[in-house]
């Protein structure tokens, strides 16, 4: 079976991720697409607004016949860091393409890019700094978007494992927080702040059910954890370098709320995904060498959700011995699970009692097979 796999944290899934699946089926005609999901904490730094399986479960509903879980380690990093987890899981699935979004369309520029030798997390500043690079740069600009930059990231990651890459240019802004006729994610989960109506979204009723979590709802945790850990504790955590303790213990002092503490924490120096990142990490407990362990292990696949082809999907792999799959929470490797349960408990610390208990079984349980 010939498989395409697209990273996606579908928070929530929407119009546009459907859109993408159609563009995949029509293109490339593949036997199987897969998705590898952030799971309940995502790259922003911040906690899903569903629980992952719910997510998942939407996603198969819509066209994805196998969701995976990407790992916590992989899923709150930064692009680089993101996309070798994404590609790895994806690799191990033995996907023949990878599809991302990306905001110019253009993959010979972004390939250009990804050939240079530079760190995409830091790209946005080296252009800014008017370094030369490829002649790609100029023709992207030196604002570019996101997605580009994760489009890169991807490519760099991708690098000879044979696998290709299938391109879908992005129609929206992911950036609008009004709610359009084709809302992005971050309108649907304003609106959802804001307790406004929501459109006939596909997650419609899941989201209109909940329960949701939302950033500030963290921020006791957060302050807590800043303000009561010594400055050595938190240097000991991962992504505190430079002494950026100092200056998050300065500003959980001086903030009422988790939208204060954001705006006094961005600077010049540190982005507003640098501080979201490194105080869930925090807040985690998140350590270094758990990252470094995590990354250097063999590949695990852990099922959130599939369909009948994503049933004879993973039925073929595991024929073939390729890699370990785990359809249930306890079946993978002790540092993973040890990650995921920290994970767990600190997503379902906003919870009232019965939620908790509710999410707790969908994140500790087994996978979720939805019929066709």
């Amino acid at each position: 079976m010939c498989a395409c796999g697209i990273p996606a944290e579908y928070n929530p899934f929407h119009e546009g991720h459907r859109w993408q699946i159609r563009r995949i089926r029509q293109e490339l005609h593949p036997d199987v697409v897969i998705a590898v999901m952030s799971g309940s904490f995502v790259q922003r730094g911040e906690p899903a607004v569903l629980d992952p399986f719910v997510r998942a479960a939407a996603a198969v509903r819509s066209g994805i016949d196998l969701v995976l879980e990407l790992p916590l380690y992989a899923s709150i990093q930064a692009s680089s860091g993101f996309a070798r987890g994404a590609v790895a899981q994806l690799k191990a699935a033995q996907v023949s393409w990878i599809s991302f979004g990306s905001e110019c369309g253009n993959l010979e520029n972004l390939q250009e890019i990804a050939d240079t030798a530079i760190n995409p997390d830091h790209l946005r500043a080296a252009l800014k700094s008017g370094i030369s690079y490829p002649h790609a740069y100029s023709l992207l600009t030196t604002e570019m978007e996101p997605n580009d930059i994760l489009a890169v990231s991807y490519l760099q990651a991708m690098k000879d494992t044979g696998i290709r890459p299938f391109l879908v240019q992005r129609t929206t802004d992911y950036r609008e927080k009004e709610l359009t006729e084709i809302p992005s994610a971050l309108a649907l989960r304003t609106a959802l702040q804001k307790k406004q109506p929501l459109p006939d979204t596909i997650m419609k009723q899941e989201l209109e059910a909940g329960p949701l979590v939302f950033p500030q709802d963290l921020w006791p945790y957060l302050r807590t954890a800043l303000l009561l850990s010594p400055r050595e504790q938190l240097q000991q955590y991962f992504l505190f370098r430079e002494g950026i303790e100092n200056h998050l213990q300065r500003c959980a002092r001086q903030s009422d709320t988790w939208e204060e503490f954001l705006q006094l924490a961005v600077t010049s120096r540190y982005t507003a995904g640098r501080i979201r990142r490194t105080c869930l990490s925090a807040m985690l407990q998140l350590r270094p060498e758990e990252v470094r362990q995590a990354e250097q292990e063999e590949p695990v696949l852990h099922v959130l959700a599939f369909n009948e082809t994503g049933r004879t999907y993973l039925h073929q792999l595991r024929q073939q011995h390729a890699v370990p799959i785990a359809s249930r929470f306890a079946a993978q490797p002790k540092h993973l699970r040890q990650l995921g349960e920290r994970a767990a408990w600190l997503y379902s610390s906003v919870l009232c009692p019965a939620d908790r208990r509710t999410y707790l079984q969908h994140v500790l349980g087994g996978a979720w097979y939805i019929a066709n």
